[in-house]
């Protein structure tokens, strides 16, 4: 007998978060398809750069699936294709950091939430993983998930850095009369960090009171759809319901 809890032997159809996030990905590399062909023919070459870029990273998760047969949620995939595409194209490309004042503390502010979510599911994935001998309480998850969204946010900041050294780019931006980034910088990473406390505590929350999240239905579905991760999960699944 299962209950709510239970996973599934066979993947779940594609619903409508997999046909959304399929239209999306087409949608956007029309888009920047275009103006990769624009940034080109004007030798902006940080421009086609960036783009080439997201179009990697957008892509990157059909790749994993149809390469390695790992799946990840199309709600997460969603997510943070909206959020690079925000960051990279709009922010870095069509300057909305310097159009927008609030665009930059969205933007980070959200990378925290997305990172956050992120740490879940990949604490989530070592702890019932039967070659990672982990077992971890819901107080060390949150502060995983927490520890690992700040860590790749100051990750982040010194890639900007780095583009910014070596090519001469203004991914730091001006900020309160302060002209070298450091300003940016440090807001930057505290509001990275305060995104990722408020979905690690939200996280922890579900945790103790042993309700579904988003984050666990992300997760199940993450699980079910890669079962040749878990060799284990299922059994240890139904002891535990």
């Amino acid at each position: 007998m299962t209950n709510q809890h239970s996973i599934h032997s066979t993947p779940p159809l594609k619903g409508k978060a997999e046909l959304i996030h399929r239209y999306l990905v087409i949608f956007l590399h029309v888009i920047m398809g275009i103006e990769l062909a624009a940034v080109l023919y004007e030798g902006h070459w940080i421009h086609a750069f960036l783009l080439i870029a997201i179009s990697i990273i957008t892509l990157l998760p059909i790749v994993l699936n149809r390469k390695f047969h790992i799946y990840i949620p199309a709600e997460f995939q969603i997510l943070t294709i909206i959020f690079v595409f925000a960051a990279l194209f709009l922010g870095e490309i069509h300057r909305y950091y310097d159009r927008w004042w609030w665009w930059d503390i969205a933007l980070h502010g959200s990378s925290g939430l997305l990172l956050g979510i992120f740490g879940f599911l990949l604490v989530y994935v070592l702890n019932e993983n039967e070659r990672a001998q982990l077992s971890m309480r819901p107080r060390f998850i949150a502060l995983f998930a927490f520890v690992f969204a700040v860590a790749v946010g100051a990750l982040w900041e010194i890639f900007e850095f780095a583009v910014d050294q070596i090519f001469g780019a203004n991914m730091q931006k001006p900020m309160l009369g302060d002209d070298s980034g450091l300003t940016d910088t440090m807001w930057d990473l505290i509001v990275d960090a305060i995104g990722a406390l408020i979905i690690s505590l939200w996280g922890w929350w579900y945790l103790m009171r042993r309700k579904r999240s988003f984050i666990e239905v992300w997760i199940d579905k993450f699980i079910t759809r890669n079962p040749h991760l878990f060799r284990s999960y299922h059994s240890s699944k139904s002891e535990k319901d």
